[in-house]
């Protein structure tokens, strides 16, 4: 292998966070409006000293020019390195699109022009991030790909269920409280604890995000606790529906209905309960919230669990909106109603989504296979999943960075979307380049870290304004 094609990716991964940290900081509006500080171009009139705006313009400017050094370096390694056709034709595309979108600033500066031609500028912005990203996950498959790994199909060969669960879990030396104590801890597994945490940051972000400063405690109590009932309602009914199958896997064969330690009927009406619950509180916010949180119960335990999940190799992407609609829920809750922020959002959980889950796929490939479920590592091949981390990455970076255009969001979020997305993209990198199980986890822990400090950062702006 050429002995500069790691340095050249390095290169690649630089020049991506340096283009996205550019525009998304130039994006926020104390950024945008300390730019207007300076009217000329490309220098700017007047004393740094006592002047913020002034500073922070030149500060633009400088690392304007920093990233593309950087950017012309990536393209010059590629070449050396022999970058095959697509990454040099990704390359050419940012090198192209630079010139235009320094043009675009120069002009928005000088001219102080509104309107769309700053969303011009953004949206070229991101198109040259694109396309650096891309290029980076074609040179990782280059680099890093297995030549061997081949499709398989959509779908998998299902195994012979075999019962490892033994009966109901030996309870005679236990006394009266720890039995009690070991069921409702049963009952508590149902509910798919870990998952709350994340999802109900969502759901405050949302309403962070709408209502500023004025949210109400009401609201906020009956959206997350309504919040919590409905995800563990949705988990309660998966853990029925996939009892059987989890009897197959490793990592789910000690769960409370596989091991006989509850009944169905008893987990099916703890299920019920916890729906009609949910659905009582989110009643108590607006019907729409009511609505949402109705969708999301039968989108996860239905249409996820039942139709995607086992059939089809795109059930993550798809099965996404069930995470997104958590966002739309805290919105309605606020707003009554749908707006392009709470979408927004909404599009960046959905986007996350493979990001995040498909580090999970590579770690558990073979308990998956196991359970017959058509996870891309398992019918596409971890090349190609690893291939997916990083577009669904970079997807999920430039939504997270039109947000900034589109809400009051400042200095605090746009930092946190880029230095968290950094931490996020080296997660990934490192993935492909060690291919361990170690690897897998390291990316799935920096996905969890960077969306739950960055709906953190959210909440935290949104609540300042």
């Amino acid at each position: 292998m050429d002995l500069r094609r790691p340095r050249f990716t390095t290169l690649l991964a630089a020049s991506a966070l340096g283009v996205y940290l550019l525009v998304v900081a130039g994006a926020t509006a104390s950024i945008a409006d300390a730019v207007h500080s300076c009217s000329t171009w490309p220098t700017c009139q007047g004393s740094l000293l006592g002047d913020t705006g002034l500073a922070v313009a030149w500060t633009h400017r400088l690392l304007a020019a920093v990233v593309g050094a950087l950017v012309i370096s990536a393209a010059v390694a590629g070449v050396r390195a022999n970058a095959n056709r697509r990454v040099l034709g990704a390359l050419a595309v940012a090198l192209v699109l630079y010139p235009a979108q320094i043009a675009l600033g120069a002009f928005v500066a000088t001219s102080e022009a509104s309107g769309q031609l700053p969303g011009a500028h953004l949206g070229t912005g991101m198109a040259i991030f694109s396309a650096l990203v891309g290029a980076l996950a074609w040179q990782l498959e280059a680099e890093t790909g297995s030549a061997d790994e081949t499709p398989v199909g959509e779908t998998v060969e299902v195994p012979e269920i075999t019962d490892r669960g033994g009966g109901a879990p030996a309870t005679g030396t236990l006394s009266t409280g720890e039995r009690l104590t070991a069921t409702a801890y049963a009952y508590f597994r149902l509910m798919k604890p870990r998952l709350m945490w994340l999802l109900c940051l969502v759901a405050a972000a949302g309403m962070a995000l709408a209502a500023g400063p004025a949210l109400t405690t009401r609201t906020v109590v009956l959206t997350l606790v309504g919040g919590v009932l409905a995800i563990g309602a949705s988990g309660t009914f998966n853990h029925v529906l996939e009892r059987d199958i989890d009897k197959r896997m490793d990592r789910t064969s000690d769960r409370p209905i596989a091991t006989h330690q509850l009944p169905v009927r008893n987990a099916l009406a703890f299920g019920l309960t916890l729906a009609v619950g949910s659905l009582a509180l989110f009643w108590q916010v607006n019907v729409l919230a009511a609505a949402l949180g109705l969708a999301a119960i039968l989108f996860y335990s239905v249409v996820y669990t039942l139709v995607l999940k086992p059939n089809t190799v795109q059930n993550t992407v798809i099965g996404g909106f069930a995470g997104s609609l958590p966002a739309l829920i805290g919105w309605v809750a606020v707003t009554g109603r749908f707006d392009l922020p709470g979408l927004a959002l909404a599009g960046v959980i959905f986007l996350w989504t493979p990001a995040h889950f498909y580090n999970l796929a590579l770690a558990y490939k073979e308990d998956y296979a196991k359970g017959g479920f058509p996870m891309l590592p398992v019918v596409r091949g971890e090349t190609e999943t690893r291939k997916h981390i990083v577009y669904y990455l970079g997807a999920t970076l430039i939504a997270a960075g039109a947000m900034v255009s589109i809400t009051s969001l400042g200095p605090l979020y746009a930092a946190t979307t880029a230095l968290l997305g950094a931490v996020f993209l080296w997660a990934v990198v490192r993935l492909h380049r060690e291919q361990t199980e170690q690897a897998a986890f390291r990316a799935f822990h920096a996905s969890n870290a960077y969306l739950g400090l960055l709906l953190l950062a959210i909440v935290i702006d949104a609540l300042a304004v």
